[in-house]
């Protein structure tokens, strides 16, 4: 009985670890969703404090859409303006237990490595915003893409924080398997608020 229940465990602990590092496909974004701009604009507020409640599917999808999603399939064109349409920006999903790559072409994440590596622990969630360059332009870009953050957030009653100082940069950058000139310009936790 004892060696059939560790089988049991051992099958399903190799099973969760195989399946995390699984590529997730998002629902499609709920257009519908949220305050009008407006509202979001007047709740917009930068939170420190998180709940441990997750976000569900639905947050993620439409969250890492707003951000910087595909809001013109024909051209490819996304929700967040760049500097001659160059879409330097990456979205990177840091959980407590995988950093996943968000996939705009296809609405997915895809897993990079396993272990929390957010930069702030207190959020169930971290997107870390990432540039192919380094160059000036780049960080408008990225504040381009932290203000959809922010609005979103507001409008839908999610609580972030845009931030730039981060602890280990290095082992984040290991983490999210990042290359040549990419540069970590600035992260948001994101979370519930904690009332």
């Amino acid at each position: 009985m004892k060696t059939l229940l560790l089988t049991i465990l051992y099958s399903t602990t190799l099973f969760m670890t195989a399946s995390a590092l699984d590529t997730i496909s998002l629902p499609k974004p709920d257009l519908t969703r949220g305050d009008t701009i407006m509202q979001a604009f007047a709740k917009r507020r930068s939170t420190r404090e998180f709940a441990t409640k997750e976000l569900s599917r639905q947050d993620l999808a439409d969250l890492l859409w707003a951000a910087n999603g595909i809001n013109r399939p024909e051209s490819g064109k996304r929700t967040a303006p760049s500097a001659m349409n160059r879409q330097d920006v990456k979205l990177y999903v840091c959980t407590p237990q995988v950093s996943y790559l968000y996939d705009h072409k296809k609405h997915q994440l895809l897993p990079l490595s396993q272990g929390d590596a957010r930069p702030e622990q207190a959020a169930p969630i971290c997107l870390i915003l990432v540039t192919d360059t380094n160059q000036s332009w780049a960080a408008i870009d990225a504040g381009i893409v932290s203000q959809n953050i922010s609005i979103f957030c507001a409008g839908v009653n999610l609580a972030t924080c845009p931030k730039a100082s981060i602890k280990n940069k290095s082992q984040l950058a290991k983490s999210l398997k990042l290359q040549g000139q990419q540069t970590i310009m600035l992260y948001h936790p994101i979370g519930h608020f904690n009332k």
